[in-house]
């Protein structure tokens, strides 16, 4: 790999065309309303890879050694880029006094992280990475963040894992599914604006990175602005109320600098029925500058949000209660109760090393995290399923009965779901206080617990070799110890919990008391220990209008699992350690920019990516016993793309045509299944799963005059499975063998037949039109439009197997099920395209040195109902007893799906000082 990269910088070095001019750029920059020096701005030729910052006088002088036309960008955060058109011929341009404007729009960016979380609901879905999308000045990726993300839209398709994020340069994506956990820092939005963002296959100095993108959150102080911040908001999205604090010293007497930032978020219920919120976030952050080179930090972070969950819903539950219905909360005592909360605290500490000299930088770190992330749920046992919109419950279950349908009936639960649609807290106490039930509980509260105890080291390098030749050297070694259990939370007015599988009368662990009680550990009760060591070597060459580079990385992986209950339904392989599970794997990826002029250049990236299952796919039940999946690879990526800047003084854009395609997947999902095969709670295991993505995407931006702007941006996509991915159902022996699927305990149901249908990744169709307002007097409006489609819901793969087509009762194939009748009865049926109006303003006046600023955003401004994504239910895995349940058109195990906010508000004030 290496030979090849300096064969091909090599050609480039004698074929490529030398500058035989050079020209220098200066200038001076400042604040146009308080007429100060502004240092550290970044100044940098549009389409060009190298920048330099403005000194302690705000002085920068730029030697280029090309001609042509060119853009020159000066940035700094909080204020206007400016955006100078230059003629270079190897001359001397000296730009006097640069004036730049507080952005007033600022407020926005600021508030993104706010919006974005409204739309992240819950685990299950939070997949989407918008919120890395902060800092980037590109139109296409910032219309994706503040427009598209309410409608769950993925840039790409890809799912949060494929994209990297870093805390002063450690990595924080999670080992047990891959994605980054924004809770850990959620409310700190003042401290964690300071990024820097790669989008796709590009380059980063920092990390190999990920196929969606890299973003490093710089938490020092000197690289944000010194002051006081006050704000405060109010919204009906996820939470009601918001009240942060930050101060940032500066850097004292040229030695140190610190950070402090407080918030607190709250609300009874969100805009869904029910969904609490809960939240505080301290953060502190201490910098010493050592000398000029080297400065050290530390970092502590503690974040802890309690809020409560919704869930996911059939059509005929939306029909009768809407889209803010909530089934997981009642009143209790006059106040609303959540029975699916979600609790994270997981405090963070970081401590970093930073050294920069002429032609070197150096980036270490060691990272700590610790805590816990806790999900509530009710148990029942031997008793009625307490959930309102179990299946028996909704009128649906007495329109499709196998003996006919039961209009009466089906009109007396449509009624008494009218009228009690939420979880009935009182009556689940007093089940359990009955004198039948002597004490014990046929109801309990109870936490899904994750103790995670991470260490994370890290270190990278730039090397300047010399000015177009450039290496990257970075190493990341990470260790988990992962405690996972269930603990009773609350026993519901009862005495004690037995803790044994009620379906098969087996204990869950063999050595304890059978009788648990408040706080006890119950049900299952084991540890994850994984590490992951990588490392990658990245070489960049700039040879005047070509640009490449090639990266290449090595990753070993180990994770193992060590029961500590052993379950009598496996007494053999519940307790105790595990194999060990190892990977090592490598990974490399190049690019090349191509400069036609300085205002138009076109850039090609490809990749070639092999990375191990995440912990979550490696062990097939993990509460129950060490078993693993069958014959695990390594997932395998193949990606390219390719695309148009357009760098004109009134006009900006980038078309991106991109192709990636996902190999050797593994997937593990738990559901309980009518199979053609058997009835059973079963985990169903997909290997050798292949998915395709591919699309393009248009981002244009112009501005009309000085005060007005217009955009324009669209993705249009593709994604869908590429493979039949082979299927394995494992559950347990405990019962009679008679009722068994199989008495080894797993039945391998061959290939499923989904290539060629959707993802449910999103909507493969996104366009948006915008106007933007910017008001000499420090006031702005935008408003975009926008149209979203090409969404699916989530499909059942074990119902596009063969065991699909048998009768469970003769084990032979239903005589109707043709390949017409299956077809029609299993086909894939896109949401419903919507348009979606946004408005979004604010205001900033400065006084006395002082800027008060309001921001004020409006989703949804036509209330639109839409659904946002969803899922088949697997329940009906046999043609006969789905086509059965689909004959009345209102099944009883019909999709359910997530629905998007209506009309929504954010109003935000701020103070700063």
């Amino acid at each position: 790999m290496i030979r090849n990269a300096l064969l091909l910088l090599f050609f480039l070095r004698i074929f490529s065309l030398q500058a035989q001019n050079t020209s220098t750029i200066r200038g001076v920059v400042k604040d146009k309303i308080k007429g100060e020096l502004i240092t550290d701005v970044e100044v940098m030729l549009e389409g060009e890879a190298n920048s330099i910052t403005t000194n302690n006088l705000g002085q920068f002088a730029m030697v280029v050694s090309i001609t042509g036309d060119y853009i020159l960008q000066i940035y700094a955060p909080d204020y206007n880029p400016k955006r100078i058109p230059l003629h270079l011929v190897g001359n001397e341009i000296d730009l006097g006094v640069i004036f730049l404007e507080r952005d007033i729009t600022v407020e926005k960016e600021i508030n993104l992280v706010n919006i974005t979380d409204d739309e992240l609901l819950d685990d299950e879905v939070n997949s989407n990475a918008l919120a890395l999308l902060q800092s980037t000045k590109d139109i296409f990726l910032n219309r994706a963040a503040f427009d598209f993300g309410q409608a769950f839209f993925r840039v790409r398709g890809y799912d949060s894992q494929y994209g990297e994020v870093h805390l002063n340069g450690l990595p924080m994506n999670k080992m047990y599914d891959g994605r980054p956990q924004w809770n850990n820092w959620g409310g700190l939005n003042d401290v964690i604006r300071n990024q820097q963002y790669s989008n796709g296959l590009g380059a980063s100095d920092f990390t190999f990175g990920g196929i969606l993108g890299n973003t490093n959150i710089d938490l020092r102080p000197s690289g944000l602005r010194p002051g006081t911040r006050l704000s405060s908001s109010i919204s009906n999205r996820t939470y009601s109320g918001r009240l942060m604090a930050t101060y940032n010293s500066g850097v004292k007497n040229e030695k140190f600098a610190y950070i402090i930032s407080a918030s607190r978020r709250w609300a009874k219920q969100g805009y869904i029925g029910g969904t609490l919120y809960d939240s505080y976030s301290v953060y502190g952050s201490f910098e010493y500058l050592l000398n000029e080179k080297n400065i050290i930090s530390t970092t502590a972070i503690v974040a802890s949000n309690r809020r409560g969950r919704s869930s996911a819903i059939t059509e005929e539950v939306y029909e009768i209660q809407g889209n803010k219905y909530n089934p997981y909360s009642g009143l209790q005592n006059g106040k609303i109760r959540n029975s699916r909360e979600r609790n994270i605290r997981e405090p963070l500490f970081l401590l970093n090393y930073h050294h920069e000299s002429k032609g070197l930088r150096i980036n270490a770190g060691l990272g700590y995290q610790t805590g816990s992330y806790k999900r509530s749920r009710l148990g029942y046992f031997n008793a009625p399923n307490p959930d309102p919109t179990y299946y028996r419950y909704l009128p649906s279950f007495y329109l499709n009965s196998p003996i006919g349908a039961n209009y009466e009936s089906a009109i007396q639960a449509k009624e008494g779901f009218v009228l009690n649609p939420q979880l009935d807290w009182e009556k689940l106490y007093k089940a359990n206080s009955s004198i039948s039930q002597g004490g014990e509980a046929a109801y309990v509260l109870y936490d899904d617990v994750i103790k995670d105890n991470q260490f994370t080291a890290n270190i990278t390098s730039n090397i300047d070799v010399n000015s177009h030749l450039k290496v990257d050297i970075g190493f990341t070694h990470k260790r988990l110890s992962s405690k996972n259990f269930a603990q009773i939370n609350d026993l519901l007015g009862a005495a004690y919990h037995r803790d044994i599988d009620t379906f098969s009368e087996t204990l869950n662990d063999t050595s304890s008391d059978v009788n648990k009680f408040e706080e006890d550990i119950f049900n299952y009760n084991y540890n994850l220990n994984v590490s992951n060591t990588a490392m990658f070597t990245q070489l960049n060459a700039n040879y005047n209008k070509v640009k490449v580079f090639v990266t290449g990385k090595y990753v070993l992986d180990n994770f193992r699992r060590n029961g500590l209950f052993q379950n009598e339904r496996f007494l053999d392989n519940s307790i105790g350690e595990s194999e060990q599970i190892k990977f090592s794997n490598w990974s490399i990826k190049s690019g090349a920019t191509y400069t036609i002029t300085g205002r138009h250049w076109v850039a090609v990236n490809t990749a070639y990516i092999n990375r191990a299952p995440v912990l979550q796919n490696i062990f097939i039940n993990p509460r129950e016993n060490n078993a693993i999946v069958p014959d695990l690879q390594s997932e395998r990526i193949t990606s390219v793309d390719a695309s148009y800047f357009l760098r004109m003084p009134k006009l900006t854009g980038r078309l991106t045509g991109f192709y990636t395609r996902f190999q050797n997947t593994t997937d593990v999902n738990f559901f309980f299944v009518d199979s053609g095969v058997g009835s059973d709670f079963v985990q169903e295991v997909l290997t050798d799963l292949d998915k395709l993505h591919l699309g393009a995407e248009l981002g244009l931006e112009y501005q009309l005059s000085s005060a007005v702007k217009l955009s324009l941006v669209t993705s249009i996509a593709k994604y869908e499975y590429a493979s039949n991915p082979f299927v394995t159902i494992n559950f347990d022996t405990a019962g009679a063998s008679e009722d068994l699927i199989d008495v080894s305990g797993s039945k391998f149901l061959g290939q499923s037949a989904v290539k060629g249908y959707k993802l449910a990744q999103g909507p493969q169709k996104a366009i948006s039109a915008g106007i933007e307002y910017r008001d000499p007097k420090y006031w702005w409006i935008s408003g975009s439009a926008n149209y979203l489609g090409n969404n699916y819901a989530n499909i059942s793969t074990i119902t596009r197997t063969q065991s699909f087509l048998i009768d469970p009762e003769t084990q032979l194939r239903f005589t109707d099920a043709t390949d017409e009748n299956v077809q029609k009865l299993l086909k894939q049926k896109p949401l419903d395209n919507f348009y979606l109006l946004n408005m979004v303003g604010g205001k900033s006046w400065l006084r006395k040195g002082k800027y008060i600023s309001v921001f004020a955003s409006i989703n949804n401004v036509f209330d639109t109902t839409f659904r946002t994504g969803g899922y088949e239910q697997s329940r009906n895995g046999n043609y006969g007893q789905l086509k059965q349940d689909n004959l009345s058109g209102n099944p009883s195990f019909a999709p359910k799906y997530w629905y998007g906010f209506g009309r929504t508000y954010f109003l935000n004030f701020a103070f700063s000082f």
